[in-house]
């Protein structure tokens, strides 16, 4: 099976057949540098970094360039009220920001360029624009002639007499059509400025993707991504700058990530309904966010919420638990661990089921990057081969065990997942938990050796009241044929 991609502007999935074989350029937008992240944010960068990934794992060299927005409205303005230059307000963020994305997991793109960075060829590309009379200059501003450009609204799917509706446009009478965008904007009385043939001024907040994808990938790449707000007016009018510039298509591609929401609005600085990655993280383990994110499919909405957070949390603890149980009775050596049943029933259905398990997940990503499907293949993985425990019974071959733990490990990387190692991931996870809920970690761990000692007594009675009011707690217990770990629920 091919991988299929659904693009957004043809509104179908599409066999991914990329401009240079085995190559494959992505150009995602990126922050504009002037708040820290929030939780919306992570959801376009995970997003992207997983599409990243896979195309990697399927053997492609990607080129993924993702730009930072360091010269806007919004950073000029926090610049002017913090009485500081608009360069040490983007530094600040675009720092925070790179802190988030290393926390998160989200590897680093190829290429990450600044608007400021490449203002001369954003003054070349307006000029070329007037030149072939798609734009046209007023006292210092440029506007984009909307109506010169045939493929206006191709990528939205609006006509003319729609576009009003939420554009990032001021009306006036200096355009010759409300619908016009700005090129380049003379500066006002304390706002940066650059040299050009129209004056001092500074770029439009569309040109700067135009001029940076060019740069890097080309007059025409394979993937052009973001979230699904940038596909009107943004990804628009960088379609009408570029491809009114070169006569050639922008992306062969576009992919839009959904949104994340909060009481069914659209998370939000506008809407002061976002939180910010790091206050998550203090939560809740960066794995655990990723999860949430991926288990639903990219283009979808998620409601994002304690609960949904905490099923998540519950999941990444099953696979570490898993992971740990592994790793557990391979230590503990064949003689001890594992009984001489291993060769059952239960070894041989997971046996084939790890022989297609690459193969599934293939085909679930290569559905349109279907995440959710490729997550519940690793946890059919799981719960088969927890299935194969039975008491201190292990009805799983030391080799078996060693290939399902390889796999989980390779399968989840290249979804960001299950890249640490299990014991700190649960210590972490049991302590965050623990506090969060008033609870003591070492009174829990003394009960719990208390409850060991009255099994290995035979006190059974006993063991049971210990598992109860622990589960009264909130503390579940789990025992496994290497030893007894424990959670939050």
């Amino acid at each position: 099976m091919s991988l299929r991609i659904f693009n957004s502007q043809t509104k179908k999935k599409e066999e991914f057949l990329p401009l240079h074989e085995g190559k494959v350029g992505i150009y995602v937008c990126g922050i504009t540098a002037y708040d820290v992240c929030h939780v919306g944010h992570a959801r376009s960068a995970v997003v992207f970094d997983v599409i990243t990934r896979y195309l990697r794992y399927r053997g492609y060299d990607v080129t993924y360039v993702k730009n930072f927005t360091d010269v806007d409205d919004k950073i000029i303005e926090k610049a002017q009220r913090e009485k500081k230059g608009i360069a040490e307000i983007s530094e600040r963020y675009i720092r925070e920001h790179d802190e988030d994305m290393a926390a998160l997991g989200v590897a680093r793109p190829t290429v990450t360029p600044r608007a400021t960075e490449h203002i001369d060829g954003m003054i070349r590309l307006v000029a070329a624009l007037i030149e072939k009379g798609l734009a046209y200059a007023v006292d210092g501003d440029v506007y984009y002639a909307v109506e010169k450009f045939p493929g206006y609204g191709k990528l939205s799917g609006r006509d003319l007499e729609d576009m009003l509706a939420g554009a990032r446009i001021d009306v006036n009478d200096r355009k010759r059509n409300p619908y016009d965008f700005s090129l380049w904007k003379a500066s006002k009385e304390g706002e940066p400025w650059w040299e050009s043939p129209w004056g001092h001024g500074r770029p439009g907040w569309h040109l700067e993707c135009s001029v940076m994808s060019q740069r890097y990938l080309g007059d025409t790449f394979d993937i052009h991504g973001g979230g699904e707000d940038l596909i009107f007016p943004h990804h628009e009018n960088e379609i009408a700058q570029s491809e009114g510039a070169t006569g050639r298509p922008l992306a062969r591609y576009w992919v839009h990530n959904g949104f994340v929401r909060v009481n069914s609005e659209k998370m939000s600085k506008s809407l002061g309904n976002f939180f910010t990655i790091r206050d998550i993280l203090k939560q809740y383990h960066p794995e655990v966010l990723r999860l949430f994110m991926l288990q639903s499919h990219y283009r979808s909405p998620v409601d994002f919420s304690d609960a949904a957070l905490n099923d998540a949390r519950q999941g990444m603890d099953r696979f570490y638990s898993t992971l740990k149980t592994i790793a557990d009775l391979l230590a503990a050596g064949t003689g001890r661990a594992v009984s001489a049943g291993a060769t059952s029933d239960k070894d041989w259905a997971l046996t084939n089921h790890l022989q297609s398990l690459r193969e599934r997940f293939t085909e679930a990503m290569d559905d349109d990057f279907n995440t959710a499907r490729a997550i519940g293949c690793l946890f059919d993985t799981v719960r088969l081969l927890n299935a194969s425990f039975t008491g201190k019974k292990v009805e799983t071959s030391p080799a078996v065990l060693e290939q399902t733990g390889k796999i989980l490990r390779d399968l989840g990387s290249v979804l960001g997942l299950l890249v640490e190692d299990p014991d700190p991931y649960l210590r972490l996870d049991r302590e965050r938990e623990a506090v969060k809920r008033g609870l003591a970690v070492a009174e829990i761990e003394r009960l719990i050796a208390d409850r060991r000692a009255a099994r290995e007594a035979k006190e059974w009675q006993r063991a049971d009241e210990i598992r109860k009011d622990l589960a009264a707690q909130g503390v579940i217990l789990k025992d496994s044929p290497a030893a007894t770990t424990w959670m939050i629920a």
